[in-house]
């Protein structure tokens, strides 16, 4: 009886720690109206930049946000896979070089579709060549 008791025990515990559901597939509602400067790109972090880039997230997963140049389109998610294809962007030339490098990858990367991971308080879009972090600076209407 003793043994019984130990094994529901366990059982139970186990059955604490385990996660309800697959929360792993994003939704359009966990992205919308929040916006996000970027950090770090393929593992560097953003140094002496004057003004940081930044990506939000409007209704019905309108995207809008600036690199070296603004950039605003219509994104769709499938999956944890965020796409934006035919961004309308400005086209100015930025005088920090680092920036108008990220203008050309933002679009690529939102063209072929980057996979999206959401944490507390960060963002991470990826592609096999890229890896943008994002932290979430705050709710938009």
């Amino acid at each position: 009886m003793k043994k019984l008791a130990s094994i529901a025990l366990a059982v139970m515990v186990l059955a604490g720690c385990a996660q309800p559901g697959d929360k792993s597939t994003l939704t359009a509602g966990d992205l919308q109206h929040h916006r996000y400067v970027l950090q770090s790109v393929d593992g560097k972090l953003l140094t002496g930049i004057e003004r940081m880039p930044e990506l939000s997230f409007g209704e019905n997963m309108h995207l809008s946000g600036a690199m070296c140049n603004r950039f605003m389109g219509q994104a769709t998610l499938e999956g944890n896979t965020l796409k934006a294809k035919g961004l309308g962007m400005t086209m100015m030339m930025c005088a920090e070089p680092q920036l108008n490098g990220l203008d050309s990858m933002i679009n690529d990367m939102l063209s072929a579709g980057a996979k999206v991971d959401l944490a507390p308080q960060q963002l991470t879009l990826k592609t096999s060549q890229h890896t943008l972090v994002y932290k979430l600076a705050e709710l938009v209407n």
